[in-house]
């Protein structure tokens, strides 16, 4: 695949993804990667109702729009944990502004937070390198 190895997160769809290029895919580096059953580009209403729709039926979902998957694949990269210029790179965008909207503020992220500040820290402080109280099954909080 371009660019490299697949990072170990990434490496659960590899062979998803192979077989989709190897099947339905234009070959080349500048080949399409999804195509019309002519195997010519995709014409957006084309695709919403013979492949889209179609598809979401099979799978059982309920009726998303196609650009759901980039909000949702990036708003579990930022839960994850990536970074700002992460996400921007992932994105492939050169602004913050656009990677700014995936990254929500909940209560379960900032007790995170809290426990790993506190963890790192407590080495520092001359304290014994136990969980923190708001640490991942400790049911007192923070």
């Amino acid at each position: 695949m371009p660019g490299g190895a697949p990072r170990s997160g990434a490496a659960l769809i590899v062979p998803t993804l192979r077989n989709h290029l190897d099947r339905y895919a234009q070959s080349g580096d500048d080949g399409l990667v999804f195509v019309s059953p002519r195997g010519t580009r995709l014409r957006r209403s084309n695709f919403r109702r013979r492949m889209w729709l179609p598809a979401l039926t099979k799978a059982g979902l309920p009726e998303i729009h196609f650009h759901d998957l980039r909000h949702t694949g990036n708003i579990l990269t930022a839960t994850a944990g990536a970074s700002l210029r992460e996400l921007m790179a992932g994105m492939g965008h050169a602004s913050t502004r656009a990677a700014l909207v995936y990254l929500h503020d909940t209560d379960d992220r900032q007790r995170t937070i809290a426990t790993l500040v506190s963890d790192l820290a407590r080495p520092g402080l001359g304290q014994p390198n136990a969980p923190s109280e708001g640490a991942p099954g400790n049911a007192t909080g923070t």
